[in-house]
């Protein structure tokens, strides 16, 4: 017993001896404010604020402060569903381009101090914070630096304001995460009553050298965002991605907010000054601001899932943004996709098959125990594994002792000593040799891929080029379930019915006669032909699992494969045919200055018995066209049509731009003729996705 235990103090004393260095730092580094910022990978934007109440994404400046007055406003709530999302923190919109202050500022009168909410007592800001608190979430502030509200804006005087509030927002309300800087700045405005244009110059005019140092005085852990950070960097588009290669580092004094070189943020740069890395900002509906027009317009669970792969699984975070609706609250729509999203995220998460397994290195810095292969698996994101100085490429292989089905490989480097991995590949075991996976560039932070299911005993990690040898602090290796949201069902022109998992390797089973379907339902193969009215049900199973999703209905009416648009004329303008192309996504709108009211007429191509059409307004961004007044008319022979079938509105169309059904009293003809007689905003012109008819059984 006492040889043993001899024995072991000797090999304790051997590796507490190891005095093998680690690498050289490869620079530029993270600050330890960024470092702290990359753990926290997911968090929640705001956008609540007098545009909330005006139906609008940006404001003039001239609105009253009494329009801003919610119901039950419940930042609780907020921190609530953030906090059980898993997110970090919530950065929220103090000051937009309108103005308008979220708390009771002492340098304006356009703020919450002067509005009916709470009879002028109230501070949105000072609520978030109390519940940021009580939920352990971390508080960033938005501060518009563009103000079309104040009257100075432009002058040197206005800087003083600006600098006056963020020192507000940086002293009232303990400590903040980030500062979010907007690089929209300078147009239109009410500018106190001005009503003009103004332009800045966007490098000069906020002396943002001085202006960035009140925050780093009052807020030294917090990180500062913008084009150009300096602490972290917009990734250059609102849709949710970052890109496949993404490094952390950019030329930093290339940019400054509103940088007409934003497309270079998407990627960085390999020769970056400064590391300053990538935050993938997104609203999980179309629009920044509330409008209840696109409650249904949630983003899909699917989308979320891939906005996630494509921020924090490409090196960069995810700030997902909530309009938070005109009660004051995150709306159950967003509530219900965004939990929905994080079921699945955990669910592909959930067991790391690669924790603790047996690891090969090709090679490990001084042959040393402190950075062998076993520190990329351990689960020690302090402990890494890492090379000699000379070795730029190098392998690890996991053994996971038997043969395993896998479909994610996540990785990171110890970016403390920088971001350093330029290639990499994974390769699987099968059937005697090594299988290429997938390659990819950048790691930073964190990378995560998703494939095809593979079966194998063996994965191999290969770095192919880096800058600097490899120090990689993390494997992992998951086998993630299938995603089962229900199937996506199309009919095109010619009357071809297409349905599409979300997900390869998933069955679909589907019904054309009105009963739910099963596994034991005809299977999905191709396209199937549906020229007449009919309806499918349908359903996505897995088989490995034996799970399937819910059923989802399509009901359809006459395919559109005869039908072509006769005004307006097809010679002049070919666009009209849109209208009947069968594709939702694509829009015929009139000439802006064509005016009121517009006609769309339709041939069949046959005689048919109609009891009522369909109406479906644009399903983009902006529903501008979208027609609130419409008359109807049927005709033989496409000149004599008689009197109007169906008139009137399309009630609340705009705030729900679906799609529109009208029915009327049996009538027979080959054309059809669709005047929109006004549009929701009084607009001179009109949009339509698509026109359809419903026929007689």
């Amino acid at each position: 017993m006492k040889r043993i235990s001899l024995l072991f103090l000797a090999l304790g004393l051997l590796v507490s001896c190891d005095q093998t260095p680690p690498p050289s730092a490869v620079g530029p580094l993270p600050a330890e404010r960024q470092l702290k910022w990359h753990q926290l990978e997911f968090y929640a934007f705001v956008h609540f604020n007098m545009n909330t109440f005006t139906d609008i994404e940006w404001g003039t400046g001239g609105e009253s402060p009494e329009l801003f007055n919610p119901t039950e406003l419940d930042c609780r709530q907020w921190a609530r569903v953030c906090k059980e999302a898993g997110m970090k923190g919530i950065i929220l919109t103090a000051k937009h381009h309108d103005g308008f202050c979220l708390w009771p500022s002492e340098f304006t009168e356009h703020s919450v101090k002067n509005s009916p909410w709470k009879d002028g007592n109230g501070d949105v800001v000072r609520e978030l914070a109390d519940a940021c608190q009580e939920y352990g979430l971390k508080l960033g502030l938005y501060l518009s630096p563009w103000d079309r509200n104040h009257a100075e804006y432009g002058t040197d005087t206005y800087i003083t304001y600006l600098r006056n509030q963020l020192t507000e927002l940086m002293t009232n309300y303990g400590e903040v995460f980030e500062v979010w800087f907007d690089g929209a700045n300078g147009g239109t405005g009410y500018y106190g009553g001005a009503n003009e244009e103004r332009r800045v110059d966007r490098k000069t005019y906020y002396d943002w050298s001085n202006t960035r140092q009140i925050v780093r005085d009052l807020q030294p852990n917090a990180v500062m965002f913008s084009d150009a950070g300096p602490g972290v960097r917009w990734v250059g588009n609102e849709a949710g991605w970052a890109g496949e290669t993404n490094w952390s580092m950019i030329r930093r004094d290339e940019f400054y907010p509103g940088s007409p070189n934003y497309k270079d943020l998407t990627t960085g740069h390999e020769d970056g000054t400064h590391w300053v890395p990538a935050e993938v900002d997104v609203s999980i509906r179309p629009g920044w601001y509330y409008h209840h027009s696109e409650d249904h317009k949630v983003r899909s669970v699917k989308t979320l899932v891939d906005i996630y792969y494509h921020s924090i699984g490409r090196n960069a975070s995810f700030l997902l943004n909530f309009p938070v609706d005109m009660r004051g609250l995150i709306h159950e729509n967003d509530v219900e996709h965004l939990m929905k999203m994080v079921e699945v995220i955990r669910s592909d998460m959930e067991i790391d098959l690669a924790r603790d397994v047996d690891v090969t290195a090709s090679q490990v810095r001084g042959d040393s125990r402190k950075y062998d292969g076993r520190k990329a698996v351990d689960g020690n994101p302090e402990t890494y594994w890492t090379t000699d100085d000379e070795v730029l490429g190098a392998s690890l292989i996991l053994d996971f002792g038997e043969e395993i089905s896998f479909n994610r490989f996540l990785a990171r480097e110890y970016i403390p000593l920088g971001q350093r991995v330029k290639r990499f590949s994974i390769e699987a075991w099968v059937d005697g040799a090594w299988m290429e996976i997938d390659a990819q560039t950048t790691i930073g932070n964190k990378r995560i891929l998703r494939f095809d299911n593979v079966s194998s005993q063996k994965l191999r990690f290969n770095i192919l080029e880096a800058r600097g040898c490899p120090v990689i602090s993390t494997v992992e290796v998951y086998h993630a379930p299938k995603l089962l949201e229900v199937p996506a069902i199309e009919r095109d022109k010619q009357g071809y019915v297409s349905l599409e998992a979300f997900d390869s390797g998933l069955e679909i089973f589907y019904t054309i006669y009105g009963s739910d379907p099963a596994t034991s339902s005809i299977a999905y193969t191709e396209s199937l032909p549906l020229k007449g009215k009919g309806e499918i049900r349908a359903l996505v199973h897995d088989p490995a699992t034996g799970e399937s999703s819910a059923v989802v209905q399509q009901l359809f009416d006459i395919c559109k494969e005869k039908w072509s648009v006769v005004l307006p004329d097809p010679t002049a303008d070919h666009r009209g045919q849109v209208v009947v192309d069968a594709n939702p996504r694509t829009i015929w709108r009139s000439k802006a200055d064509a005016g009121l009211p517009q006609t769309v007429v339709v041939d069949l191509g046959e005689t048919l018995e109609l009891t009522g059409f369909t109406y479906l307004p644009t399903q983009q961004r902006y529903i501008d066209g979208t027609i609130s007044h419409y008359s109807f008319y049927v005709s033989e022979d496409g000149k004599q049509w008689g009197e109007v079938v169906s008139a009137g509105e399309f009630s609340n169309i705009r705030n729900s731009p679906i799609l529109q059904t009208k029915s009327f009293e049996p009538r027979t003809g080959r054309f059809i003729k669709f005047i929109g007689e006004r549009e929701i905003n009084d607009k001179a012109f009109v949009s339509i996705a698509e026109l359809g008819v419903i026929t007689a059984n």
